[in-house]
């Protein structure tokens, strides 16, 4: 690190946890977050003010007045834009170090073949199963970890899948693609502004610890949060052996 960035990132490198090696390993990485809105935009944020290498922003929606209860990276000025170079933006005045690509395009098995390339770890910061599953289903090919949270009214909830891990469950371990779920959106149902920032920087301080290796990041456990009462619950995961993405007979990850 030169002298800016050993006084950019000095509060870091006075944790014993992280330090010079960790900081290193962060400004080493590449993140891919999938979505950049509610979720997306302080997760992304907060990756790039901790000094993460690169970062990709990958979404195919554009401002809206109606985002700017709750998408921080975007602005007023932001409208009509897209929510990639609008927070492509954001991110560069906030670390202009850092190197930030923005694709502008909805998330498909294609898209996720070339984006994962060169990727540490995925950020998962949409709000549709069928977007999940694809995400999920690319980690799992390219044994990349992903960091998965969603929110909706009052409560969010996050996990960890690390397909690096034997033990580890899957996103559709949990939620199988083979179920019908009813899909919902904010735009219907509504949420309460701040929960997307608490969900979305519990996601960047997921991936911050599973990129330096500190901790015990939440694989196998997805924590609760309830912004009515306050409430954080935490319930177990485990793998499913017969699981349609990562199952053994698959062969995905074994």
């Amino acid at each position: 690190m030169n002298d800016e960035q050993l006084l950019r990132y000095s509060r870091h490198l006075l944790l014993e946890e992280i330090d010079i090696a960790g900081q290193e390993k962060l400004l080493a990485s590449h993140v891919l977050i999938v979505g950049a809105g509610g979720l997306g935009s302080p997760a992304a944020a907060y990756l790039a003010a901790a000094g993460i290498g690169q970062i990709t922003l990958l979404d195919h929606d554009s401002v809206e007045l109606t985002n700017l209860q709750r998408q921080i990276m975007h602005t007023q000025n932001s409208i009509g834009k897209s929510k990639v170079e609008s927070g492509k933006l954001f991110l560069a005045n906030l670390n202009p170090t850092i190197q930030i690509q923005a694709i502008h395009t909805k998330a498909n098995p294609e898209i996720l073949e070339l984006a994962l390339k060169n990727t540490s770890i995925v950020l998962d910061c949409t709000d549709n199963f069928s977007t999940r599953q694809i995400i999920n289903a690319s980690c799992i090919k390219h044994m990349i970890p992903l960091v998965s949270g969603s929110a909706l009214k009052f409560d969010g909830q996050i996990s960890v899948f690390d397909p690096r891990q034997a033990d580890s469950p899957c996103y559709a371990c949990i939620f199988p693609p083979d179920e019908t779920f009813e899909e919902v959106n904010c735009a219907s149902m509504g949420i309460f502004s701040p929960l997307v920032g608490i969900i979305g920087s519990l996601q960047a301080a997921q991936a911050i610890q599973l990129l330096i290796g500190f901790g015990s990041p939440l694989i196998g456990r997805m924590l609760l949060w309830n912004a009515r009462n306050s409430q954080i619950d935490e319930i177990r995961l485990t793998r499913n052996p017969d699981c349609l993405v990562c199952g053994n007979d698959t062969g995905s990850c074994n």
